[in-house]
């Protein structure tokens, strides 16, 4: 059973930097598309970044030049860093691990962006 736990979202001021991780079971997660998801109350989830093997990466425009996604596999953790965060950033953080067509998910942690 695959799990995801997510880490390190929290409350912070715009402009500020927070670094979310993702922890896995997955001992082999470092060939599979992982992800960051986020999900705003009354919104849809939508994607955030994608890292895929060899540490190729996708960003969504949402947050594109804000963000970096990153793993260190000898820790199975994956990592987004986030700066300069704004109010519309606030949401619940998903981490997203896909082995092909199955999607696992992590329980998500929230994070506030205000003064």
């Amino acid at each position: 059973q695959v799990q995801l736990v997510e880490s390190g979202g929290g409350l912070v001021q715009p402009g500020g930097s927070l670094r979310l991780s993702c922890a896995t079971s997955e001992s082999i997660f470092n060939i599979y598309p992982m992800g960051w998801y986020r999900q705003a109350p009354g919104k849809q989830r939508e994607l955030v970044a994608r890292i895929f093997s060899g540490s190729r990466t996708y960003y969504a425009d949402s947050m594109k030049g804000r963000v970096t996604i990153s793993r260190d596999n000898d820790k199975n953790t994956m990592y987004l860093q986030m700066n300069s965060l704004k109010p519309e950033d606030t949401a619940v953080y998903y981490c997203n691990l896909q082995i092909g067509l199955t999607n696992y998910w992590g329980q998500g942690t929230q994070v506030t962006v205000s003064s």
